[in-house]
């Protein structure tokens, strides 16, 4: 080997180690995410009796559009409660920017408002093609956690701050005033937004009493605590021939979530042994 086949070697060595220290850099970055509570128990806020009125006075109106304004009117108003966000624009935003809830973003990441991961975000997160390709957008286990986060994504930037100097029922200033904080950069995003609340009358859900309905949500997720404490605790006396995947099939529970209530590290059993099915 010559001088300039040997430093030709040398220098194909340097670049090969340093480019396969970058992957492995790279390979260890951990991505923090963030737990969701699950989600509370909601009363109805009439949505089922509202989009029915809505129908009956006008059959061509949008049926995904009624069936997002069932599902998720309830949240919208718990949210105005806690946040003094009119819940007629919040449904209005998840409406328009989930595309009805048909957007894949909404289906598969339960994004609701197109909100994108920015600075700081810990959870996890999805790509899309948006302003820009491959743009970085949250990801939620739950919609209701999309909703939340609405929320303190407007309460908590300053730019949004103006926007709670306006009275909870006037809608069309709160629409014109996310577009002057930026929130799209679609011209008529607030035109959309109106157009949205006086098609299905959203602005109806901006009168939901705030003590009336906290009360019903305390009554209902404590029938729902007591319900769980009733579920009576079922246990099984193991007899021979039986395995755990027959005492699975009789009792219509998973092999896996027997194997835990027992902490039982495998699935052998013994004659006499007191299995917890249920508890």
């Amino acid at each position: 080997m010559n001088v300039k086949q040997l430093f030709f070697s040398v220098i194909c060595l340097f670049l090969w180690n340093c480019g396969s220290k970058k992957t492995v850099l790279q390979k260890k970055i951990n991505k923090p995410v963030i737990v969701e509570p699950i989600p509370i128990k909601l009363p109805s806020v009439d949505e089922r009796k509202h989009i029915k009125k809505l129908a009956k006075k006008n059959p061509n109106l949008n049926k995904n559009t009624l069936r997002y304004i069932e599902k998720y009117a309830s949240i919208a108003v718990k949210e105005m409660h806690t946040y003094k966000i009119p819940a007629s624009i919040t449904l209005a935003q998840g409406i328009l920017e989930s595309g009805r809830g048909r957007s894949e973003l909404a289906l598969k990441s339960n994004n609701h408002f197109g909100i994108k991961c920015h600075t700081g975000w810990n959870g996890d997160r999805v790509y899309h093609d948006d302003d820009a390709k491959g743009e970085c957008f949250r990801k939620y286990a739950y919609p209701e956690t999309s909703y939340k986060d609405h929320s303190k994504f407007l309460t908590e930037r300053r730019r949004y701050a103006f926007l709670f100097s306006y009275k909870k029922d006037d809608y069309k200033k709160w629409a014109y005033g996310l577009k002057k904080a930026g929130y799209a950069t679609d011209k008529k995003y607030p035109v959309k937004l109106i157009k949205l609340i006086k098609d299905y009358e959203l602005y109806a859900f901006d009168k939901v009493k705030e003590s009336a309905y906290d009360k019903k949500i305390r009554v209902l997720n404590k029938a729902e605590k007591l319900k769980t404490k009733a579920v009576r605790k079922i246990t099984y006396k193991v007899k021979k021939g039986d395995t755990l995947y027959a005492i699975s099939k009789k009792y219509k529970v998973e092999v896996a979530d027997l194997r835990k209530a027992n902490n039982l590290s495998d699935n052998r059993i013994a004659i006499g042994q007191k299995l917890v099915i249920k508890k």
